[in-house]
């Protein structure tokens, strides 16, 4: 009976820690966002362009990968 109530209370201990990180972890980041976007001036109607931002920048690397893998010209061999 007493490993039982054990069990328990290690399972009820850990259950209300897990509860305890993820209360932390989602205030956490809430807090951090809204910040960032204060310490740098985004505003919501700034945070929507960042899908275009962002393939903006793929298309660019991708631009980018294209130019590297075409062949050089290679200067005629003296012999």
């Amino acid at each position: 009976m007493r490993g039982i109530w054990g069990l328990v209370g290690l399972v009820v201990t850990v259950a209300i820690v897990m509860l305890l990180v993820n209360k932390q972890l989602t205030s956490g980041t809430k807090a951090t966002v809204e910040q960032l976007q204060k310490s740098t001036g985004v505003t919501a109607a700034e945070t929507a362009t960042v899908r275009q931002q962002s393939q903006q920048i793929q298309q660019q690397y991708k631009q980018a990968l294209d130019a590297a893998m075409q062949p050089r010209p290679m200067p005629d061999d003296a012999k």
